[in-house]
């Protein structure tokens, strides 16, 4: 008597092979890839708030007025797919009612335009591609993927520089749990401007090099903890002219304590983090956990029915029909 595998056991034992060995192969090759910024993106993110807004028409500042900022990011694909990395641009206005709804951005209050070029697995900034401003830091309109319990140096565009925020634990938006970060600006002379000299307090000059100062009440942002998305966002800035070599405000342009993601921007930044995370938690470990353990099942039935195989009489094949004899 000997013993033969049946096909049904080799079966097995190859398929609980090929679970095992794509299982490391979906966590460590498959996810790693599938964890990059997006080089179409075309979203847009809406805050609202009241403050005080300095008045163009009247040449003075009004307190307590409809705040509007909008920003929108649009991928340049093109540009992407040459340099490799991930190249969005980004505008930026500030409007009041007067200014809403906004035929042309340039009408705004103020309108920025500029470009990010980040690393598309790390976010870290990469400088290249005609960046218009060279934004460093490690986190700006998104966080890295995985973000961890600990500080950021995030890039305040309006500042030119980065800001600390700090790991303040989790909070609630939409629902959806994410990790709170917070930090603000001290004041903090970030340009010049020629205005009229009346407008700093120079009478006698009809215009003046005057300093502009920023500051900002308090950034909040919370963030998905698996994708690095910004689910919500406050912030509060403070934008004054100063007399040039002042020490005190002179003019205030914009003045908010709290101008904060609108609900509706919210919900769509809620929706696009669980898309997203949904999708890398699949990859990176719900398949691998399951076909690592239907691999090992099926490897271990497959592997004890081919050593117990079939006991088949000498002389005949394995489906037990008796060979003929050789003959000379």
């Amino acid at each position: 008597m000997r013993r033969t595998a049946s096909p049904f056991s080799l079966v097995l034992l190859g398929l609980g092979t090929f679970l095992l060995v794509l299982a490391p192969l979906l966590a460590w090759y498959v996810h790693p890839r599938a964890a990059v910024n997006p080089i179409d993106i075309d979203t847009t993110a809406v805050y609202t708030g009241r403050g005080s807004v300095f008045d163009l028409e009247r040449v003075e500042t009004v307190p307590d007025r409809n705040i509007t900022i909008t920003q929108r990011v649009r991928g340049d694909v093109e540009d992407s797919e040459r340099s490799g990395n991930a190249v969005w641009d980004v505008t930026t206005s500030v409007d009041t009612d007067a200014s809403l709804p906004a035929a042309d951005p340039h009408d705004a209050l103020a309108f920025t335009p500029h470009r990010w070029v980040l690393d598309r697995r790390t976010t870290e900034p990469v400088h290249c591609c005609e960046e218009t401003r060279r934004i460093e830091g490690e986190a700006y309109l998104k966080f890295p993927f995985d973000v961890r319990k600990r500080s950021y140096q995030w890039w305040d565009n309006t500042l030119g520089d980065t800001v600390v925020l700090r790991y303040r634990g989790t909070a609630k938006v939409q629902g959806h749990t994410g990790y709170r970060f917070t930090g603000s600006v001290p004041p903090t002379k970030n340009g010049t401007r020629l205005v009229p000299g009346s407008l700093v307090g120079r009478p006698d000059r009809p215009q003046v090099l005057a300093e502009e100062w920023y500051a900002n009440h308090g950034v909040e942002l919370v963030v998905d903890q698996r994708t690095g998305r910004v689910v919500y966002a406050r912030t509060g800035p403070r934008q004054t002219l100063r007399a040039p070599g002042g020490t005190k405000d002179a003019a205030v342009l914009l003045d908010a304590e709290r101008i904060a993601f609108t609900t509706e921007t919210q919900r769509e930044a809620v929706r696009q983090a669980k898309a997203d995370s949904t999708r890398l938690r699949l990859v990176g470990e719900t398949l691998p956990a399951g076909a690592g353990a239907a691999g090992a099942l099926l490897a271990v039935i497959g592997g004890v029915l081919v050593a117990r195989g079939r006991k088949t009489p000498e002389g005949t094949d394995t489906s037990g029909t008796p060979r003929p004899a050789l003959t000379k």
